[in-house]
C-alpha cells in the first residue's frame, strides 16, 4: 500500500494533480520508456547502426509488452539482482525479443538517454497543464478586478491599516505576478523539450559517422529538440524548472495567505466559497475554515524545500554523478505533482471567492478616519511645509487615539488646523472611500495588458 501522502489512496488528491499523476505513475512511465526504446531501435536501424531486422524486432517487442503487475514484479527482482536502475527492463525486452534481436536492445545508449528524454516529454505535458490553469485563473481574476476596480478597502502595511486602496487594485497585483510566471514558463520552454542521446559519456561514440543526424532524428521522433551537447551532468534547466515552480506556488501561497487573513471573523472582507457538507471542525460545528488557502501554503512550502534539494544537483562529478542525478528521480515528479495541484486549487479559490464590499467599507470607517491621515497631512503641507504638517497630524492622531475620537472630530476641534482648512475641506480629505490614489487607473493598466507583462 502507498506509504506517503502524495501516493495515498485517501489523502493523495490533496497533494497531487490527478491529471499529472498519470505522467509519473509506474505503469505509464514504464510504457513510455518502452516506447522510447522502440524509437531508439528504429532510428538506429534507419541509420544502419543495428540490423534493420533486429530493429523491427526490438520495436515490436517493446510495443507488444503488456505492462502489468507481473511485469513490474519481474522488473523489481531484476533491479534487485543487477543493482542497476534499467538493466532489468533491457533484460525483460531481450528475453522476449525474436532471435537475433535480443543483443540490440538499448544499443549504445546509456540510462540517462532514456530517462532524461522521457522526463522532458513528461514535463512538457506538465507545463501545459500548469499554464492552462494559470491562464484560467488570470481570466477569473480579471473579472474580479474589473468588477471591484473602485471598491474601497483598507490597504495594510505591517498588519495595520495604512491608506485606502481598492480590492481591484489588490487583485490586479496578483494578476501581474501570475502574468510574469506565464512569461517565465514561455521562456523556460525554449530551454526545455530537449532530448538526450549521447551514450556513456555523451560523446555519441557508439552511433557511427552519422551520429549527429541519428541523434537529431531520435529527438524529432519524440517531439523534442536535439541538444547542443550532452547534458548528463549539466542540470541547470531542471533546477530552473524547480525554481519556476517555487515562484508559481509562492504566488499561490501569497494569494491564499491573503484570503486566509482577510477571512478572519474580525476582518471578514473575503471568504472561500462555502461547500455543502464540508466540515471545519469536529469539535466546533460553527467553523468555516479557509481550507484551500491554508493548503496552498502547505504545498508551496514542500515545493520550496524540495527544490532546494534539486538545486544540489547543479554540481555533478565529471560526466555523470549518480548522487546528484538520482535526487531528481524523487524530487522532480513530486514538486511537479504538488505544483500541479496548487494551480488547480488556486483556480478553484479564485473562481469561488466571496468578496464583501460592505465589510471592507465598514473596516475602513472603523479606523475613525485615521487611514486618511496622509491626504490631511499633504493638504496642510501646502501651508506649513511637510515636516510641520507631519508633526501636526501625528499629534492629532495620537490625541484621537488616546481620547477615542475619530480623526475627523479631533481635526475639527483643532484650532491650528482650522486656520488652514475649512470643515468642508476636512470632511472631504477624511473620506476614506474617496482617496484611493490612482488605484483604478493601475487596475485598468493591468487589465489592458491581459494580466501583466507576458
Amino acid at each position: 500500500m502507498p506509504a506517503t501522502m502524495v501516493d495515498s489512496i485517501s489523502y493523495g488528491p490533496l497533494w497531487r494533480s490527478a491529471a499529472l499523476s498519470e505522467l509519473f505513475e509506474e505503469v505509464p512511465r514504464t510504457r513510455a520508456w518502452l516506447e522510447i526504446l522502440a524509437v531508439l531501435a528504429e532510428v538506429e536501424g534507419e541509420f544502419g547502426v543495428i540490423p534493420a531486422e533486429a530493429a523491427r524486432g526490438v520495436a515490436a517487442t517493446c510495443r507488444g509488452l503488456e505492462v502489468n503487475v507481473d511485469l513490474l514484479v519481474e522488473l523489481a527482482a531484476l533491479r534487485q539482482r543487477t543493482g542497476h536502475s534499467t538493466a532489468g527492463l533491457i533484460q525483460i525486452v531481450a528475453r522476449r525479443a525474436p532471435a537475433g534481436a535480443a543483443g540490440w536492445v538499448h544499443y549504445g545508449a546509456t540510462v540517462q538517454d532514456l530517462t532524461d528524454s522521457w522526463l522532458m516529454t513528461a514535463l512538457r505535458a506538465a507545463r501545459g497543464h500548469i499554464r492552462a490553469h494559470l491562464e484560467s485563473t488570470l481570466a477569473g481574476l480579471a473579472t474580479l478586478a474589473r468588477l471591484h476596480r473602485a471598491t474601497p478597502m483598507p490597504g495594510r502595511t505591517h498588519g495595520q491599516q495604512g491608506l485606502p486602496i481598492t480590492f481591484g487594485f489588490k487583485v490586479a497585483g496578483w494578476m501581474a505576478e501570475l502574468g510574469r510566471h506565464l512569461k517565465r514558463l514561455g521562456e523556460l520552454a525554449a530551454r526545455m523539450d530537449i532530448g538526450q542521446l549521447g551514450g556513456g559519456v555523451g560523446s555519441l561514440a557508439a552511433f557511427g559517422p552519422n551520429a549527429l543526424a541519428l541523434q537529431a532524428r531520435f529527438c524529432e521522433r519524440l517531439g523534442l529538440r536535439a541538444p547542443e551537447i550532452s547534458w548528463t551532468s549539466s542540470r541547470d534547466v531542471l533546477a530552473e524548472w524547480g525554481t519556476v515552480l517555487t515562484l508559481i506556488t509562492g504566488t499561490a501561497d501569497r494569494i491564499g495567505h491573503e484570503v486566509y487573513n482577510l477571512q478572519r471573523d474580525e476582518i471578514g472582507e473575503l471568504g472561500e466559497e462555502p461547500v455543502a457538507g464540508v466540515i471545519g471542525s469536529i469539535t466546533m460545528p460553527h467553523k468555516r475554515n479557509p481550507e484551500i488557502a491554508e493548503h496552498l501554503g502547505t504545498l508551496a512550502r514542500v515545493v520550496r524545500h524540495q527544490t532546494a534539494a534539486l538545486l544540489e544537483g547543479l554540481v555533478h562529478d565529471h560526466e555523470r554523478d549518480g548522487r546528484a542525478w538520482k535526487v531528481e528521480w524523487h524530487v522532480v515528479p513530486e514538486i511537479t505533482l504538488l505544483a500541479g495541484r496548487a494551480v488547480e486549487l488556486l483556480l478553484e479559490l479564485a473562481a469561488g471567492l466571496e468578496v464583501r464590499p460592505g465589510r471592507m467599507l465598514q473596516n475602513l470607517l472603523a479606523a475613525g478616519g485615521k487611514v486618511s491621515s496622509e491626504p490631511l497631512m499633504l493638504a496642510l503641507a501646502v501651508h506649513t511645509g511637510r515636516e510641520t504638517a507631519h508633526r501636526m497630524v501625528y499629534s492629532l492622531a495620537e490625541r484621537a487615539r488616546a481620547s477615542g475620537q475619530t480623526l475627523r472630530a479631533a481635526a475639527l476641534g483643532d484650532p491650528e488646523i482650522a486656520r488652514h482648512l475649512s470643515p468642508a475641506q476636512v470632511d472631504e480629505l477624511l473620506d476614506p472611500a474617496r482617496d484611493v490614489g490612482r488605484c483604478t487607473e493601475l487596475v485598468d493598466r493591468v487589465l489592458a495588458k491581459g494580466g501583466g507583462e507576458r
